[in-house]
């Protein structure tokens, strides 16, 4: 998942969790808060960071029901204030409320994405449906609404400046969309389905992390993994050791439906059995078994919906999206399905004609795809995957592939910080400067993956950036790559290098925020905005004076020869029939579920899904979507229900505006800090489709990703 997210409000959901607040008190003897509670108050670290070596779990409870308590008395004052609603007594006020509670929101967020256990999932799911009632608490306020709207009706006159003014149309927005203007009963019964909501996504979540555990590929045999390098082997017995498997070698499970290993792996037993743990890791009819709890999340989105007035959820959750309806998306979806799907069943005959070749006997199934694929490859640009790979060293592409684009294209610099408590010892910290030496913020980076680590990539933030607030941002980027055994390299492949810039982007997107106020700041922008800079950054990792920086083997210290170089080049467009296909299809999944109305009864997961792949042209039965239901956990969990589309909308608008940097000279410090200004540095401070033509010079075109895809223009 390469994903950062939209905070609500006043930062109410981290990345990983249903993060939440109540009372100071509870029924349990452990909620009661200590004087020493470190979410007390704000870090005396540099940039107010976590003391992550003097924080327990059992800080966490007490710290959000606290922290809840607090934000809602505040938060009551507003509403009760007898003065006239203004903009400073009421949005500037809201802004400076429940500064507590995003303290403890922001680290309960990072720990039970990148670093959980039993108590904090146990935590998390207690406190999901109490967070739940607290956002309606607010959002549901009607003497806070009749405040907010007074102020919003007067806009006109009251001359505020452009980002005031979009904080005032921000709120109004929010309040609206989360049922301000309901009635008492229609409001009674939103907050049910909001409990009852947060509940489930939290309970789904900590289902798919045990499927996912409980799910890795174990064998006895090493000959079942022929075709891995040496390190992977290592690297596998290594895992297989740390779950008490000793003598026995387990390959984990990452997010995707397809595995890494599958690219390699030369027993189809072998690549069989791992694919359908894969597949089927969270439908095995236990008490990780998904699929009930999606069918209940997917039936409560759609009665909110109704209650709303709209006829799905879909139609209801994109009107602050760049693509504001169901029907633009699908529109869209329409310009790439049949060209997509096209080059994929073209790929799927040249595989299965190699397949036919070697007289291996079978028709070609999803398991198989990879490793032919690799195959296809190697014959027609003569490039291995373990070729390159030693030319990936994870420490090298950070510093000299990821920072040194960074500093080519913005003028910012980095320096490594080890005097800073972490949460684990996989995490290295990086302090940034910019072109004038001074500070920006903290960067923390985790790459390894965990078995109590969510599958995944993402980015968020610690603590945010605000003038307001008088912060800096301090922002972590987490990976799932495989951890090499003690004394080797972290040698990583060329999806994970895209990874790493792809996390960067959004990374950045947050350390050049430069907002007034908290809930505009940076990142916090629409899901179909969100991943913009990420994906354009990804293009830096190609980049000839990048790539020849980072592209270094890591014994010998030479570059990559140029004609592997050329290789890899040359193969950029193959395969992408595949790639998209898959991603379209997960995205329609997405809509599909949430296309569901009120009326409809409960959905059997599995039917459900087959049908909606036949209805969108995506079935394929060589090509799986990149998720399937089950395991979605984008949609499920982490705040992208309807917005899945938005990895492909914003592939759009990242490759249309990486041609401008192409027509304009591509990398140089002017064309990024042209990006930096009207883009990276802008937050939710304006129109997104403004934002994007003041920077293109027109509105986007899909043409710049047909071409990058090799896609027919159609």
């Amino acid at each position: 998942m390469k994903t950062s997210l939209k905070l609500p409000l006043v930062a109410l959901l981290a990345i990983f969790s249903s993060c939440e607040n109540s009372n100071k008190k509870s029924a349990s003897a452990d909620s009661s808060l200590s004087p020493s509670n470190p979410f007390l108050k704000e870090s005396t670290l540099p940039y107010q960071v976590p003391d992550f070596d003097h924080i327990k779990d059992s800080d966490f409870k007490p710290a959000i029901e606290e922290g809840m308590k607090i934000h809602l008395n505040e938060v009551n004052s507003i509403a009760d204030n007898k003065e006239a609603p203004t903009f400073e007594n009421t949005l500037v006020a809201m802004e400076k409320s429940g500064q507590m509670l995003t303290r403890v929101n922001h680290v309960f967020g990072l720990l039970t994405g990148a670093n959980t256990n039993d108590d904090l999932q146990k935590i998390q799911e207690e406190i999901a449906p109490k967070q739940a009632a607290h956002d309606d608490a607010i959002h549901l306020n009607a003497k806070l609404f009749k405040r907010i709207e007074s102020i919003y009706n007067t806009r006109a006159k009251l001359k505020l400046d452009a980002e005031s003014n979009k904080l005032l149309e921000y709120y109004y927005q929010e309040f609206v969309l989360a049922g301000a203007k309901l009635s008492e009963d229609a409001k009674t019964n939103l907050k049910k389905l909001n409990e009852q909501e947060a509940s489930l996504s939290a309970k789904f979540s900590n289902q798919l992390l045990a499927a996912a555990k409980a799910g890795a590929f174990v064998t006895d045999k090493v000959s079942d993994l022929e075709g891995l390098s040496t390190g992977e082997i290592n690297a596998a017995a290594q895992a297989a050791k740390t779950a008490k498997m000793d003598g026995k070698w387990l390959l984990s499970l990452q997010n995707t439906t397809q595995q890494p290993s599958l690219q390699m792996l030369s027993d189809r037993a072998t690549r069989q059995k791992l694919f359908e743990a894969s597949w089927n890791r969270a439908e095995k009819g236990d008490s990780n078994d998904t699929r009930k709890t999606i069918v209940e999340i997917a039936k409560i989105r759609a009665e909110k919906a109704k209650l709303m007035g709209f006829p799905n959820y879909a139609a209801w959750k994109l009107q602050d999206q760049m693509a504001k309806t169901p029907a633009a998306v699908e529109a869209f979806f329409a310009k790439l399905v049949p060209s997509a799907t096209a080059k994929a069943n073209a790929e799927a005959a040249e595989l299965q004609s190699v397949i036919d070749t070697q007289k291996g006997g079978f028709k070609l199934e999803p398991y198989d795809w990879n490793y032919y694929a690799e195959q296809v490859r190697k014959a027609k640009y003569d490039l291995n995957e373990n070729e390159v790979k030693p030319y990936f060293e994870l420490n090298n592409v950070l510093k000299n592939g990821v920072f040194y684009a960074a500093t080519q294209l913005y003028g910012i610099t980095f320096k490594e910080r080890t005097d800073l408590p972490v949460y684990h010892k996989d995490v290295k910290v990086f302090e940034l400067f910019d072109k004038d030496n001074s500070t920006i913020g903290l960067f923390y980076c985790d790459y390894f993956k965990r078995d109590n680590k969510s599958g995944g990539a993402w980015m968020d933030n610690v603590v945010g950036q605000s003038k307001l607030m008088g912060t800096k941002p301090v922002i972590f980027n987490v990976c799932n790559f495989t951890k090499p055994a003690g004394g080797q390299p972290a040698l990583i492949s060329f999806d994970d290098v895209t990874t790493m810039f792809h996390e960067f982007g959004h990374a950045l997107h947050g350390f050049f925020a430069n907002q007034e106020y908290p809930s505009l700041s940076g990142t916090n922008v629409a899901r179909d905005f969100v991943e913009f800079p990420s994906q354009f950054n990804e293009h830096w990792a190609v980049n000839p004076q990048v790539f020849k920086n980072y592209a270094i083997h890591y014994s010998t210290g030479q570059p990559m020869p140029q004609i592997l170089v050329d290789k890899i080049n040359k193969a950029a467009k193959f395969n992408q029939g595949y790639a998209l296909t898959e991603v379209l299809a997960a995205a329609a999944l997405d809509m599909q579920w949430h296309k569901l109305s009120a009326t409809e009864p409960l959905q059997d997961a599995d039917k459900f899904e087959t049908t909606a792949l036949q209805r969108t042209g995506l079935s394929l039965s060589y090509v799986p979507p990149r998720y399937r239901s089950s395991y979605f956990l984008h949609i499920w969990g982490n705040g992208y229900a309807a917005g899945y589309y938005a990895y492909l909308w914003t592939e759009m608008l990242d490759h249309d505006a990486f041609s401008w940097f192409e027509e304009n000279g591509g990398l140089t410090r002017e064309n990024g800090q042209r990006f930096r200004d009207m883009i990276l540095s802008r937050g939710n401070t304006e129109d997104y489709g403004k934002m994007f033509r003041d920077f293109r010079g027109h509105d986007p075109n899909i043409k710049a990703m047909q071409k990058y895809r090799g896609l027919p223009e159609k």
